[in-house]
């Protein structure tokens, strides 16, 4: 058994080395799960053609009760590509999910993915589809 005295630290130069690999690799780590939740990370997976259809319905209804049936403004504001234009995806996505501060804009996560908001973003600036 080793003797306290009889252990020896290492060199001042290996420690340092030591901390600036540990702060490295916690600074890639947190960068690499943030570019995983932003605009820069990967695509979400679309939405199948049935939850679509299920979204579009929603969007054409739930949404259309304070934006307008035709997403052209009522209670809410308008949701055209035109009304949209300065808005990012990421933007429409966080909004649709999280809802808006000051205002009656409520949070939809708990019925909607982080993929089936994205494509609903997607949709609105385009042009959203019709409820057929």
């Amino acid at each position: 058994m080793a003797r306290r005295d009889d252990y020896i630290l290492p060199h001042p130069f290996k420690l340092l080395l030591l901390t600036v690999a540990m702060a490295a690799l916690t600074l890639a780590v947190t960068l690499a799960q943030a570019a995983g939740q932003g605009a820069g990370g990967p695509p979400a997976m679309a939405p199948g053609a049935e939850r679509q259809k299920q979204l579009v319905q929603m969007v054409r209804h739930d949404c259309g009760s304070c934006h307008g049936l035709t997403l052209a403004g009522g209670l809410g504001p308008a949701l055209t590509p035109a009304a949209l234009a300065h808005q990012s995806p990421h933007y429409l996505k966080l909004a649709i999910l999280h809802g808006r501060d000051n205002s009656p804009m409520p949070a939809w996560y708990p019925l909607l993915s982080e993929a089936d908001a994205a494509w609903i973003a997607e949709q609105l600036l385009g042009g959203f589809p019709d409820a057929r």
